[in-house]
């Protein structure tokens, strides 16, 4: 009876790793480097030196001005109004591509910026790898692209962001407000939330143990399910659309980032933090988030005094995505808001 017992235990550990050898044999998809991925770099996004990356940074021409300092003076100097900034942060997975409709819905009044944050898109991960995935080492990292770019001298600049990139915003503005002059927060993070839906890749990723397998193996279905499970309208999900995440999960670096970036929360603290806002903010949300709720649209409404609230029926979690013409003509409508004098 032992012995039969064994060789049934024999047999499920082969078939198990029969099983796991043909899932890797099938879903095989090792990092690919930056030069692998040069479709993802937009006609007119650079890279720039930032903490030892090569952070992927797109901007319109209105930010031409902002090269140097002497253009910035000269431009003064001549009576030349400066133009505003507004600055795009996506959340986690996404890259600067979430903003292209609301890129080009506003370049042609104002300075946009969009960026692929560190552990996304081009970008890549923190070349320290002591370096926490932190909304407050994110912070330092949108500060220091805002130096190289010389936005600290535009004299509007606002900060937009969408669920983790929505945190980073209104972290960067509470740590250093000398910058920020407007939020728009877009299903931001910032309260406990119980999602209703969590994108299959996020819950893999959690699992350390996981990280060498998932580091070599990725479906592309469970990247499909995953923004599947973001988007409100399945219809808007076309096979581009899941080419440009599936890829650029893929960028060195990434896969790993993303189990450590679940595993570094910060959000101890973050409603009493964002008590301290005192700046005008457009809130933004997709009353069809499954990972957000929308009850938490009510909650940064409610504790930023000088704020306003917007939410879509019929979009999900990424609403500026989703539909970014009815979404960016609310946030024009507020950037468009002159500030009070204080």
């Amino acid at each position: 009876m032992a012995e039969r017992l064994v060789k049934i235990i024999i047999y499920l550990v082969l078939a198990m790793m029969i099983l796991i050898a043909g899932l890797i044999a099938l879903y095989w998809a090792p990092d690919r480097s930056v030069a692998e991925l040069k479709q993802w770099q937009l006609p007119n996004s650079n890279f720039i030196a930032i903490q030892g990356m090569q952070a992927h940074v797109l901007e319109s021409d209105k930010c031409d001005i902002y090269r140097s300092r002497s253009s910035i003076d000269q431009a003064v100097s001549a009576g030349k109004s400066l133009p505003e900034a507004i600055v795009l942060l996506h959340g986690t997975s996404a890259s600067l591509h979430t903003w292209q409709g609301w890129m080009q819905a506003l370049s042609d009044e104002y300075c946009v910026v969009s960026m692929d944050l560190p552990g996304f898109g081009l970008t890549g991960p923190y070349t320290d790898e002591s370096t926490k995935y932190s909304s407050a080492n994110y912070a330092k990292f949108v500060i220091q692209v805002l130096n190289s770019l010389n936005l600290k001298q535009a004299p509007q600049l606002t900060l937009a962001g969408n669920s983790l990139g929505g945190k980073i915003a209104w972290r960067t503005a509470i740590l250093y407000p000398e910058y920020v002059q407007k939020l728009i927060l877009i299903d931001a993070a910032g309260y406990p939330a119980t999602p209703k839906h969590i994108p299959l890749g996020f819950k893999l990723a959690k699992y350390p143990s996981l990280t060498p397998v998932l580091s070599r193996i990725l479906p592309r279905e469970v990247v499909k399910k995953s923004i599947l499970s973001v988007y409100a309208d399945d219809t808007k999900v076309d096979e581009s659309l899941v080419d440009r995440y599936y890829d650029l999960t893929l960028r060195q670096g990434n896969r790993k980032a993303l189990n450590r970036r679940l595993r570094d929360t910060d959000n101890e603290s973050d409603p009493a933090q964002i008590k301290q806002l005192d700046l005008p903010t457009l809130i933004i949300w997709g009353a069809q988030d499954d990972l957000i709720p929308v009850e938490n649209a009510a909650l940064f409404h409610r504790d930023i005094a000088n704020s306003q609230l917007k939410i879509f029926d019929g979009l999900g979690h990424v609403p500026h995505e989703e539909d970014p013409v009815a979404t960016v003509k609310v946030a024009k409508n507020f950037l468009q808001q002159p500030l009070k004098a204080s």
